[in-house]
């Protein structure tokens, strides 16, 4: 694979933002969601439908799979909480005018999103959901930025609220 190294061990497509096109002919803009406890909000839905504003769209939702930091827990819990997440995102997604899938991804954000670029999946920019400053890990872990750094994707940023506690483990 023809690729440009970036310093962190990732690979990257030296074509730049990958389209795929629909049988059409349109390009296909592609988009790696990046969410947990803010996937059911509707401003991530909200961003999601502004970017099928602008053309076809896929969207690749992958859910770290966090512990819970209210209890001991198992791995097993952790991804069960994550996968239940996928799906009611998954479910509510399908409104969209866009193609949809998604994956439980490792608990570490940055590593879920490694791990999908492994794989030579190529993405156009990254949309990615995080509570508000304060409350969000991922902020302090200047995720957003790191994610750019690591990758060479542009990110989209969205904060959100946190789920309701009955569909998540806080």
């Amino acid at each position: 694979m023809d690729g440009l190294a970036n310093g962190t061990g990732l690979t990257l497509d030296a074509a730049g933002p990958t389209m795929g096109v629909r049988s059409g002919g349109d390009p296909m803009h592609r988009y790696l969601v990046v969410a947990n406890r803010t996937l059911a909000g509707t401003h991530l839905f909200e961003q999601l439908t502004e970017l099928t504003r602008h053309g076809p769209c896929s969207f690749h939702v992958v859910v770290p799979a966090e512990p819970p930091r209210n209890h001991a827990w198992t791995e097993t819990e952790a991804r069960a909480v994550a996968e239940a997440r996928l799906e009611q995102a998954l479910t509510r997604f399908a409104a969209l005018d866009a193609d949809v899938d998604g994956e439980v991804g490792d608990a570490d954000p940055a590593l879920a999103v490694e791990d999908v670029l492994l794989r030579g999946e190529t993405f156009d920019a990254i949309v990615l959901s995080t509570l508000p400053p304060g409350p969000s890990r991922w902020l302090r872990l200047d995720l957003p930025h790191r994610l750019e750094g690591r990758t060479g994707l542009r990110v989209i940023h969205v904060i959100g609220h946190p789920e309701p506690a009955a569909a998540g483990s806080e």
